[in-house]
């Protein structure tokens, strides 16, 4: 997204071999830690023991495992390396920041954004350096950029020109062919946003986040695109000031786990404040089933990368709260950011993808 850095090799290396690193930790560690897990299965079978029935027994039986404590070690440090090292993605862009203070003037200035100098964040957004970037995504001019290069390794088994936002684009777009009017929840620094202004011409698409500095990356993108039909707003997800009833569309990506419970019941109830009748809300979020080890594996990396509010999200009473909010169905349905990803076969780690859907009654 910073298109006119000068060209820094050292930090490039540096991030690459993170993102190796990381790959060996999906591709390698995780089926290695699944396969021993199993075999701890298979000897209490045999023995006639009871298996783990949930995460606290799962982290109990592996709590003395070298692999598991090397497991957990690779992910924690692998994060801090990525944002804090010597090369990494903070100190890199705190150096250019005077390069890079045009581009974010240049998104002010587009017209394409409404920032709010007064906007308080909530409690919960500040409380917390979530995903191990120091100050968060909100403190700083310059961490729009953090967030977005950090992003790239985030789903490490993407090709480097894949996009899960464009397949999640499709997804919505299959169950809402023509939206005349769309909000994207959360939309960080435009990354889930573009897919909707440049495929949707005609569609006026909305953006709502509570980052200034994501916010002037997102609109600096939208003004090289030439997008005329988008603008983006500073607001809480949960309460937005955008009309009533006014929008066919609702939707967030990577949003609702970032959240305590209370904030996603706002939100929810703001999602079907914003629909007009038979309008549909599609938030796409990560809820993975009962299995004791795969709740294990994502409640410890909530741990390692400071996401709180991800076991919370995983154990709320979704279809209750759509309720609550005035839905009268919810459908969670499994999402595939990647073809194979969903094969029974398929054993790299993965974030559990899930699409959160429901309609307004028409």
């Amino acid at each position: 997204m910073a298109k006119h850095l000068s060209v820094d090799r050292r930090f490039d290396a540096y991030q690459d071999f993170v993102l190796a690193c990381k790959l060996t930790w999906t591709r390698e560690l995780y089926p290695a830690l699944h396969a021993r897990y199993d075999d701890e299965l298979a000897s209490r079978r045999a023995a006639g023991e009871p298996l783990p029935n949930s995460v606290a027994a799962v982290e109990e039986l592996l709590a003395d495992d070298p692999l598991a404590q090397y497991f957990g070690w690779f992910e924690r440090h692998l994060q801090r390396m990525k944002y804090s090292g010597r090369h990494g993605l903070v100190p890199h862009f705190a150096a250019h920041r005077d390069e890079l203070a045009g581009e974010l003037q240049a998104g002010a200035d587009s017209g394409l954004v409404e920032l709010d100098p007064g906007f308080v964040q909530p409690d919960y957004y500040v409380a917390v350096d979530i995903h191990q970037h120091p100050g968060g995504v909100w403190s700083d001019e310059v961490a729009g950029y953090v967030y977005e290069r950090g992003a790239r390794t985030t789903t490490p088994l993407l090709d480097r020109d894949a996009d899960l936002h464009h397949r999640f684009t499709r997804e919505v777009l299959a169950r809402a062919p023509s939206p005349r009017r769309l909000v994207d929840l959360g939309c960080g620094f435009g990354k889930s946003t573009r897919p909707f202004y440049t495929g949707l011409r005609q569609t006026e698409v909305t953006g709502i986040e509570l980052s200034a500095p994501c916010l002037k990356l997102a609109a600096r993108t939208a003004a090289e695109d030439q997008a005329r039909n988008v603008r983006f707003r500073q607001a809480d997800a949960a309460a937005t000031g955008l009309p009533a009833g006014t929008f066919d569309v609702v939707t967030s990506t990577m949003l609702l786990h970032e959240m305590p419970p209370g904030h996603i019941e706002r939100t929810l109830q703001e999602s079907f404040r914003l629909l007009a009748p038979g309008g549909i809300s599609i938030h796409l979020d990560f809820l993975t089933d009962d299995d004791p080890f795969r709740r294990y594996i994502h409640y410890g990396h909530s741990r390692r990368n400071n996401e709180p509010f991800m076991p919370p999200l995983n154990e709320m009473d979704l279809a209750g709260a759509h309720r609550r909010a005035g839905f009268t169905a919810l459908e969670v349905l499994p999402f595939e950011e990647m073809p194979g990803t969903l094969a029974p076969g398929f054993a790299a780690w993965r974030f559990p993808w899930a699409m959160i859907i429901a309609r307004k009654p028409a």
